[in-house]
């Protein structure tokens, strides 16, 4: 493996805050690195540094003589005369570029390439410098935040895209599924050290748990010892005069290892004190369409929709960029009129808004003063109540954090910060648009969990697919022009209905012309004219069982072998290389063989 960057005893502080101390890594050809830590402990700093636009206190960062790197920055600036096609390189008037760029910007949804970069929405701006980086193809890709902005459709396509070929890449993402599919190494920034795993974002998960129970379990025995020692030192000084000096040192060792904080919760937060009427909204029969009604410019949101929101429901709202899940909420919640039709809300109904829009604070007030000023307190209910302090901890902002200025914060404590507003209000009813856009994951967990607790009613809106599976239990699927499908099920689980009813749609089209109603069922996909499995299905079937048996067989080897510790670094780039391509096989058969099943059963 060919060596493209090292990083050695690399150290980072602003004044008295030290980001990192003494960490040492390196990237080799082919590898596709993820980087996790909590907001705020040096992620986006780290990758400045790399990409030479920010220095550091000692340490040395060697790239691969005459090395091309790409870094895509979470806020990129452009010149807002330039038009789209020049802002993404000098192409130099080769046709093979310009169509290349073409194409690329085309899978992002930038379709006006003569368009200037001033006129498009910071999201849009941010799609376009990915194209740019994309289209330059440097030896190693350094992305921070690559999913943001970007609707599911764009995300799987960008998944495919980076998983071709030998690309190396280092990035930032909170989207664990991405980080699961597309990287075969995973660097966690704790504790201003740098921890490294051989294996996608599941392996990893599995070995940070074994890390912490080794660590908590090193912590208590040391504790253990320390009550001991502790008592020694406490004796007069006569006492231990003539003790040996190893000793002493020892213990103020000991000392520091005892008193190590771990940041690990050992609760689950749970309200009980959240009361919701049986009436909850009732959309009846809304429409909502912009621009000249009738003309080829009208983009209708909604026609003639009816939904009645049922109590405890927790929905997910998926679609691509610009089919109107931001305006279906704020119709919801009485900011955007609508065109025919009423919403009608339940009295007991208490809204809390965690909007795209929303981080709006006094840079020179302190983080504890913003939660205070809107309550002291949240009632649990059962005579238990959680002060502003309790909860900020809780979201992982410690003492002395709190006693922070709000202008000190990163963007991802920010946002942070903003939900902990919304959720001091202590609403019955939450409505979250992109809530997971610059949240490192372990503040995502935290939220998935409080969702999931949660004993009111939620709509998500979000492309994060890992955080929709773990939260919501039925989608709205937002199609565009109107066409709003209503999913009894999670994401993953209406990508594989997606998948399978394409396929059966093509062999209905073979046997019948009607065209199809608009079915919302689960249900709508089967085949309705049952037919048998041809000689051919059923010798394929048949493959199909021994094939997937043998991948997973195979799959299970690789996966002991990445965990066993005595794989050499060839064998495990060989090994990570591999995993993703065998998952994606093993998606492709199980899916093939589901299809014949529902022939067959």
């Amino acid at each position: 493996m060919v060596p493209y960057l090292d990083v050695q005893h690399l150290s980072k502080s602003f004044g008295a805050l030290t980001l990192f101390h003494d960490i040492s890594f390196s990237i080799g050809e082919g590898q596709r690195v993820g980087l996790i830590a909590k907001n705020g402990t040096g992620k986006s700093t780290l990758l400045s540094i790399l990409s030479g636009k920010e220095g550091y206190d000692s340490g040395s960062i060697v790239f691969r003589r005459d090395l091309k790197v790409g870094m895509l920055e979470q806020s990129p600036v452009f010149d807002p005369d330039e038009s789209v096609l020049d802002a993404c390189f000098n192409h130099q008037g080769e046709e093979e570029k310009v169509l290349k760029a073409k194409q690329v910007l085309t899978q992002l949804k930038i379709r006006d390439l003569n368009q200037r970069m001033g006129e498009l929405s910071g999201g849009q701006q941010k799609r376009v410098a990915l194209a740019n980086v994309l289209l330059t193809e440097p030896d190693l890709l350094i992305l921070d935040e690559p999913t943001n902005h970007l609707d599911l459709e764009m995300i799987e396509w960008l998944e495919g895209y980076l998983c071709r070929g030998n690309r190396t890449l280092l990035m930032v993402t909170h989207d664990r599924f991405f980080l699961d599919r597309v990287c075969s190494v995973i660097l966690e920034l704790d504790d201003q050290t740098v921890y490294t795993y051989r294996g996608n974002y599941a392996y990893y998960l599995e070995k940070r748990q074994e890390r912490i129970d080794n660590r908590r379990a090193e912590v208590a025995r040391a504790n253990n010892l320390y009550r001991t020692e502790l008592e020694w030192m406490r004796r007069m000084p006569q006492a231990r005069g003539h003790k040996a000096r190893y000793r002493e040192e020892a213990f103020y060792e000991l000392e520091k290892v005892a008193k190590q904080r771990l940041e690990e919760r050992q609760l689950r937060l749970k309200a009980s004190n959240v009361y919701i009427g049986s009436k909850i909204f009732e959309c009846q029969y809304i429409s909502k369409s912009f621009g000249e009604k009738g003309s080829d410019s009208e983009v209708v949101i909604l026609k003639d929709f009816y939904y009645n929101f049922s109590r405890f429901e927790k929905m997910g709202i998926v679609g691509n960029n610009g089919t109107g899940k931001s305006t279906f909420i704020k119709m919801l919640l009485g900011q955007v009129p609508v065109d025919d039709g009423r919403i009608v809300i339940g009295e007991t109904v208490k809204f809390g808004y965690f909007s795209q829009e929303g981080l709006q604070f006094d840079e020179q007030e302190k983080v504890i003063d913003v939660i205070t000023k809107i309550a002291d307190y949240v009632d649990l209910g059962s005579g238990k109540k959680l002060s502003a302090s309790q909860l900020l901890q809780y979201f992982l902002f410690t003492p002395e954090q709190q006693y922070n200025y709000v202008y000190k914060l990163s963007g991802g404590e920010r946002r942070k910060l903003y939900l902990c507003t919304v959720l001091m209000r202590n609403p019955n009813f939450l409505v979250l648009d992109e809530p997971t856009n610059d949240l490192d994951i372990v503040t995502l967990q935290i939220l998935e969990e409080y969702l999931q607790d949660f004993p009111g009613c939620v709509i998500v809106v979000s492309h994060d697919r890992y955080f929709m599976d773990k939260v919501v239990d039925h989608l709205l699927v937002f199609k565009g022009q109107g066409d709003i499908k209503d999913f009894p099920g999670n994401y993953t689980q209406y990508r594989e209905w997606e998948k399978m009813e394409a396929s059966n749609s093509s062999t209905t089209s073979k046997i019948s012309t009607t065209s199809s109603t608009s079915s919302t069922s689960k249900a709508s996909y089967r085949n309705e004219d049952r037919r048998k499995l041809s000689y051919k299905e059923k010798r394929e079937m048949e493959q199909l069982e021994k094939d997937i048996a043998a991948l997973e067989e195979e799959k299970k080897r690789i996966e002991e072998a990445l965990c066993g510790g005595t794989t050499s670094v060839d064998e495990i780039t060989t090994m990570s290389k591999r995993l993703p391509l065998l998952n994606d096989e093993l998606d492709e058969k199980s899916m093939r063989w589901l299809e014949l099943s529902e022939v067959e059963s």
